[in-house]
Formats: C-alpha cells, sequence, structure tokens
C-alpha cells in the first residue's frame, strides 16, 4: 500500500473509485458526517469537504460515521456487492439470450430487486440494457464477417428481425447493411481546419457529430476519413456543419466548457461503455485504464479499455486524452502524447505533477 501514501495519491484513487485502494484509507465528507472506502460508489464529494484517514477506527474517533454502501469497516477486498455485479455481467456476456432477471439474481445469490437497483447504480444500465449492448456488440462484430445481415443478427442471439432492427439502428448510428458496407448510401457532411493543435476535421451524419480528427496535414484526415466509410457519399463545405466546426474550435481552445453538439458515436457495447465513463470523468482530473475499468465494472479489462481509447473517434468530446498510466505518466494517444499534454494543460491539469 505504499503508493497510498499522500493527499494527493489519496485524491486521485477517490476521483478514480481505485479498487485497490480498498484498505490503504479511507475518507470522511465533512458535509455528512460519512466515511467510506476509496471505491465507494457514492456521489464524489468537494475536495474541500474530504479528510483522509490511514485507518477506520481513526475516522471514528474524529468524529465520522460508516457508509452503508461501501461498509468500510469489513476486511479490505473486493465489496461482494460489486462482486456480485461482475458476476450478473459474465453471465450476461457468456448467455446465448439474454438471461431473466430472476435467473440471473438466483445465480448471483441476490433478490431480483435489489439486484436490478444494485446493476444499474453500478453498470449506469440495467441489466436488460447491458444485455442489449452486449448483442448489439456482437453484431457489430459479425456484420464484419458474415455474408449476409441475417446471418449476423441470427449469430448474435436476435430470434426477430423487428426487434433486430428496433435495437441495432440507433446504436449503429447507421442501418447494419448500411454499416457492413463501409457506409453505402450514407451522406456524411465534413469540413477541415487548421487549429493550435495542427489541423482538425469535423465530420456529421444526419444523427450528429461522428468524427473530430487530429491531424499534421489536412489530406490524411480526409484520407482516414475515407478509409472509415468507403462507400458513403462525403459532402465538404456544408454551411450548417462550417457554423459547428466553429464551435468544435473553440472547444479545443477551452475544452472545460464542453461541447454542447449532438454526438452520433458509433462503435461496439464495450467501447461506448467505456467512452461513456471517459465523459464522466471530469475536466482537469485524470484516470488510469484500471481505473475506469473498475468503474464500468470490468476490473480485469484494463488492456480492454485501452484497445477502446485508441478506437475513439471523436477526439476531445470523448475525452480519452484524459486516462493516463497508472503511475501518472501521461501514456499513449491516438492524436499523440503532445496533443495530450496540451489538452489536459488547457484544462488545468499539470500532467508532471
Amino acid at each position: 500500500m505504499e503508493t497510498y501514501r499522500t493527499d494527493q495519491a489519496w485524491w486521485q484513487a477517490l476521483v478514480g473509485r481505485d479498487p485497490h485502494a480498498n484498505g490503504a484509507f479511507v475518507y470522511g465528507v465533512a458535509t455528512t458526517g460519512v466515511y467510506c472506502r476509496p471505491g465507494c460508489a457514492s456521489r464524489r464529494p468537494h475536495r474541500k469537504n474530504v479528510r483522509f484517514f490511514e485507518t477506520w477506527q481513526q475516522a471514528e474517533s474524529a468524529g465520522f460515521r460508516p457508509c452503508k454502501r461501501c461498509s468500510p469497516r469489513s476486511p479490505a477486498g473486493q465489496d461482494p456487492r460489486v462482486e456480485a455485479v461482475i458476476r450478473a455481467c459474465q453471465i450476461i456476456e457468456g448467455a446465448e439470450s439474454p438471461p431473466r432477471l430472476a435467473d440471473l439474481a438466483q445465480a448471483v445469490g441476490l433478490s431480483p430487486s435489489y439486484l436490478h437497483r444494485l446493476f444499474k447504480k453500478t453498470v449506469g444500465v440495467t441489466p436488460r440494457q447491458y444485455a442489449a449492448e452486449r448483442r448489439v456488440g456482437r453484431v457489430r462484430d459479425n456484420l464484419q464477417t458474415s455474408p449476409t445481415v441475417t446471418h449476423a443478427m441470427v449469430e448474435a442471439g436476435f430470434a426477430s428481425s423487428s426487434r433486430f432492427y428496433a435495437n441495432t439502428a440507433a446504436t449503429l448510428g447507421m442501418t447494419p447493411s448500411a454499416y457492413q458496407k463501409g457506409g453505402q448510401d450514407m451522406h456524411i457532411r465534413f469540413a477541415v481546419s487548421s487549429c493550435s493543435l495542427g489541423w482538425v476535421l469535423v465530420a456529421a451524419t444526419a444523427q450528429g457529430i461522428c468524427t473530430i480528427d487530429l491531424g499534421d496535414t489536412s489530406e490524411a484526415l480526409v484520407e482516414r476519413l475515407r478509409a472509415r466509410f468507403p462507400q458513403a457519399a462525403l459532402m465538404e463545405h456544408d454551411p450548417e456543419l462550417l457554423a459547428w466546426v466553429e464551435q468544435v474550435l473553440a472547444f479545443l481552445e477551452s475544452p472545460r466548457e464542453g461541447l454542447g453538439l449532438p454526438l452520433d458515436i458509433q462503435g461496439t457495447a464495450f467501447q461506448q461503455r467505456v467512452w461513456m465513463a471517459l465523459q464522466e470523468t471530469a475536466p482537469g482530473l485524470t484516470a488510469s485504464y484500471g481505473d475506469i475499468a473498475a468503474r464500468i465494472g470490468r476490473p480485469n479489462a484494463a488492456r480492454a479499455v485501452a484497445q477502446a481509447c485508441a478506437a475513439n473517434p471523436i477526439a476531445v468530446a470523448i475525452p480519452c486524452h484524459r486516462v493516463v498510466k497508472r503511475d501518472g505518466s501521461l501514456g499513449g494517444y491516438r492524436w499523440g502524447s503532445e496533443r495530450k499534454r496540451a489538452l489536459l494543460e488547457r484544462e488545468g491539469h499539470d500532467p508532471g505533477a
């Protein structure tokens, strides 16, 4: 536990809900009078209201009472409730068809209603929604190799074509057949502009921005877009999109302000869960790949999280630049370490601290 010996290390572990820090320290929240494990799923407190303690006994001597959610008095280790949710995720992922909630609850030793609440609180979606995301993810993978859309549908576990199309079109960002054919019959507007980070390409479907790409030349950016959507109809210099580009340029200069534009996020179910967790990481803060893996209920999937970050097509708006190595060093970045450093500095974070 030597890693967790300073206030800064404790705070970073708290922000990332680092499960490895459980047992190293606890923290108390002055406004509630409650103390928690660093991996507790409760709402993150303001830094000014937090006090750190090496033991729960010190926290109680200071007048704090134990959190009922994370049970900080119990021996260090994975919260059994989190273990139950992880086991439920594994059962869903290994099932050919979505398991019934009652069967899932019985398998993990919880009541159906409690598992439903706990699963949504931990993962961010219900077991049913998680199962649907997993099947759509399998569809996306199968579409790249299956001879027909119907074959991909059956392989993913959809028995009804109507249910399949109702569930997949929104998640894929296009019809399944269009996705399989590299965006055939799609119309994608795009524009390229110089910026302080080099060049930026912004592309959008009818649903929203599908690409924010950074690079050293405008030609390379356009080639990457064509490679991603080889069959799509690409349209440049759309007046409405140019107005969006201006907002993106302002956002790149001040990423703390956020981007108030619709996004068409196209990725596998797992990628979308990672990207959602990234969007929940506040500007100026960072998290490790392991932190993000734990946050989405897959604590052993740090490498897969890194791969999802590398596949992110929407720079800065999906802030994979906020993910660093466990030791705090920058680590890799799809658009280059210097751009990553610049973005973090613009958000008020010092990567060298």
